[in-house]
């Protein structure tokens, strides 16, 4: 006899067969045993289960609250949440945060190491171009093949390794920077220069003493003399094609001849010819290469330094801003132009250079000899200048 034909026994109820009532009473005992541990996620949908939120941000990727990454709407969420960018301050609308590094800052045979932190530095403080020193006194500051047809010798008698200024643009336009090669003092030298002695027996010099600066006494190139005219004509071209990835030439108020030398000789129209033929030459050697001067406003050099630069078809003008008597007037020329330059005796003016949207530019020379002091104040000054 199978066992459904048996009756229950003692159960009060005797059409419902034993074996049943068992497995009914078994079933519920495992029920109340188990409800704990079951995975209520399971009777969701698979939709349901992706706009639960995330807990535990540090949940391992497998965890069961972690965002399906096949859903679209969190995938967007999650990319637009990492792609949000810092505000941007005041400082870091301006089209160049320059600084300038004298033609000294690569003696001592600075190794490519130091040169390549140096500039990661530069780039931590805020500053996006470096305006480094490459000629001054009347010699390069790199290994040049003109200084050693005409002059005699490769370069000025300081130590630098060979490759320095490559490691220096290189490393720069890895960190999306820029460098403007400075070539300082211009056609002015001192008594110091290598090339001194060969610029009075060859009367390379114009005549008088050059005191635009109390207490420093400078000599002036004559670049009316063709010798003179070619060498820096010379000395830039071949600039440009042995770096041509540099990404501008600067030249300052050096580039240019004081009023108060003797005789009052007006060479402006001069140094304007000579300008524009070796802007011309330069382009024609790397015509990506800007050709930038930071002077004084139209106005005062030319009354004053025969430098007529709107004539000489320059790429950008910064307004040299030193003066402080004069420091209103200089910021009404800067504001046409393409920024303005201060030094860090000037850091008080910071704030409002930084402010005023018209000033597109800002170069800063570090006069103490410190420009690493002088990068560190100006992201303390700037930092928290936003919108």
């Amino acid at each position: 006899m199978s066992r459904q034909t048996k009756k229950a026994v003692g159960c009060g109820c005797s059409n419902i067969p034993l074996s049943l009532i068992i497995v009914i009473l078994g079933g519920g005992y495992w029920w109340f045993n188990q409800k704990a541990n079951l995975d209520i996620s399971k009777l969701l949908s698979k939709n349901q289960q992706i706009t639960i939120p995330v807990l535990n941000p540090t949940a391992a990727p497998n965890s069961s609250l972690t965002p399906n990454p096949n859903n679209k709407q969190a995938t967007l969420e999650r990319k637009t949440s990492q792609k949000t960018p810092l505000p941007q301050t005041l400082w870091d609308k301006k089209v160049i945060r320059g600084i300038y590094l004298s033609r000294y800052q690569v003696t001592n045979n600075a190794s490519e190491i130091t040169i390549r932190e140096r500039v990661r530095y530069y780039r931590s403080q805020g500053i996006n171009t470096i305006i480094h020193g490459v000629w001054g006194n009347g010699c390069t500051m790199y290994n040049s093949e003109v200084m050693q047809q005409t002059l005699g010798y490769r370069s000025c008698p300081n130590q630098f390794q060979e490759r320095w200024l490559d490691w220096l643009i290189d490393e720069a336009h890895k960190q999306g920077m820029q460098v403007h090669a400075y070539f300082e003092k211009g056609i002015k030298i001192d008594k110091n220069s290598p090339i001194y002695e060969l610029a009075i027996s060859q009367k390379w010099i114009v005549t008088g003493v050059d005191k635009t600066y109390i207490g420093v006494e400078h000599y002036v190139l004559d670049v009316e003399i063709p010798e003179v005219a070619n060498l820096f004509k010379n000395i830039l071209v071949e600039f440009v094609q042995k770096y041509p990835k540099i990404d501008a030439v600067q030249w300052d108020d050096y580039l240019g001849y004081h009023a108060e030398l003797p005789g009052q000789i007006d060479r402006t129209a001069k140094l304007t010819s000579f300008l524009q033929q070796m802007i011309t030459a330069m382009k024609k050697a790397n015509s990506s290469v800007s050709f930038d001067i930071c002077h004084h406003n139209p106005y005062w050099a030319k009354r004053y330094f025969a430098a007529d630069w709107q004539k000489w078809n320059v790429d950008r003008v910064f307004i040299q801003a030193y003066n402080e008597a004069n420091f209103k007037e200089e910021l009404n020329y800067a504001k046409n132009y393409a920024g303005i330059a201060i030094t860090d005796q000037q850091l008080h003016r910071l704030k409002e250079l930084v402010d005023n949207q018209a000033i597109k530019s800002i170069l800063v020379f570090p006069l103490s000899g410190k420009p690493e002091e002088t990068a560190s104040s100006l992201k303390s000054l700037t930092l928290n200048n936003t919108d």
